[in-house]
This record gives structure tokens, C-alpha cells and sequence, in this order.
């Protein structure tokens, strides 16, 4: 089929801006974003913020934007079998998050997004008088990471935004009141493909 020129140009420029609609763009300065790229914490918003790498380094340090944003780290750290039982939470895929106030909260993925717990604080001071690289975590912006569900012991501390990815698969997959066939699989593949890095 032949298109005339008026015709093959609106085509194209349809195609552009929908393309250009599906590329993810730094939500500080609207650059776009290559597929791996830098966070950026709200504390005010409580949310993770896609940005540029230029962008980010703005935020290298704690205390600029007024202390508002704060940069996710890369850092990810594979740690021994870590007992969590003792923080009280009854769910085997987890993360924890220390706040800058010395509060800690554990969430865990659910069909419907993120259920969240506060944790004794007490109890997790305990835990990280034990295991020195969790004392060590960055407040809002690392988590630590721990699958127990089917006879799985995977323990990690790892950056925020892993977690809120995990979150988003379990959501996207999970299937009827089970979960279904394809989330569990899912899951373990997602702690597969955590590497180390600093």
C-alpha cells in the first residue's frame, strides 16, 4: 500500500511521540534516561524518583536539596542467614527500611502494592548490635532484603529501589488468592539475578 507524503509524515510523527512518551525521562531536568540509571529518594513524598546522571550528582551529598532528596546507593551486599523472626513480622518476603528518625519499617509485597509494618525498635537495635553491616545501612534509602518462602534463605541489603522493583513484579504477576504458577518462580529468579556490588 502506497501512503502520500501528508499521510507518511503524520505516521511518523505519531510513531515519534509515542516513543518519546515511552522513554523515561529524569523527573528533575526531563533528560532522557538510558534503562540503567540513578534514583533519587523523596523523603518528603516517600517515593523513588528517576533521574539523570548529571542530576544525581547534586545530590551526592546528605544534606543537599535541605536534606528533601537523597541519593539511592548501588551498593549490594549478600549476608549469612540473618534471624528476623525476633522483629516480629509474620511474612517470609520482606524488606526492612531504618528511617533517619531511629524508626524502622518492614514491608512486603502484596497483589494490591506494599503492606507495611512499623518494627520494635528495641528489637531491630538487637539485631544490628549482631550484624554489623545492617547497623550500617543508609537511613530511607537501603533496605534489608530477606526471601524465607519456600525453603529459600536469602538475606541482602540492597538499595530501595530493588525492593520497590520486586514489589512491582509480585503485583504484576501474582494470580488469584494464591499468588498462581507464575509468582513464586518469578520471585526466585528476581533473587537470582541480585549480584554483589559496592
Amino acid at each position: 500500500m502506497r501512503v502520500d507524503g501528508a499521510l507518511a509524515r503524520v505516521i511518523r510523527t505519531a510513531g515519534h511521540r509515542a516513543a518519546t512518551a515511552e522513554a523515561e525521562v529524569c523527573e528533575l531536568c526531563a533528560a532522557r534516561l538510558a534503562a540503567e540509571h540513578p534514583h533519587l529518594y523523596d523523603t518528603g513524598d516517600a517515593e523513588v524518583r528517576c533521574v539523570c546522571g548529571p542530576c544525581s550528582v547534586l545530590f551526592a551529598d546528605d544534606g543537599a536539596g535541605e536534606g528533601r532528596y537523597r541519593l539511592v546507593p548501588r551498593r549490594r551486599l549478600r549476608l549469612p542467614p540473618v534471624d528476623t523472626s525476633v522483629l516480629g513480622v509474620p511474612v517470609g518476603l520482606v524488606f526492612f527500611v531504618p528511617r533517619s528518625d531511629g524508626t524502622v519499617t518492614a514491608q512486603g509485597p502484596s497483589p494490591a502494592g506494599a503492606m507495611r509494618w512499623e518494627v520494635d525498635a528495641d528489637a531491630w537495635q538487637r539485631l544490628a548490635a549482631t550484624f554489623p553491616q545492617v547497623a550500617g545501612m543508609a537511613p530511607e534509602v537501603e533496605a534489608l532484603l530477606v526471601n524465607t518462602v519456600r525453603g529459600l534463605d536469602e538475606h541482602w541489603i540492597v538499595p530501595v529501589d530493588d525492593c520497590y522493583r520486586m514489589i512491582a513484579l509480585v503485583r504484576r504477576e501474582w494470580r488469584g488468592l494464591s499468588g498462581g504458577g507464575r509468582v513464586w518462580p518469578a520471585v526466585e529468579q528476581f533473587f537470582r539475578e541480585l549480584t554483589e556490588r559496592s
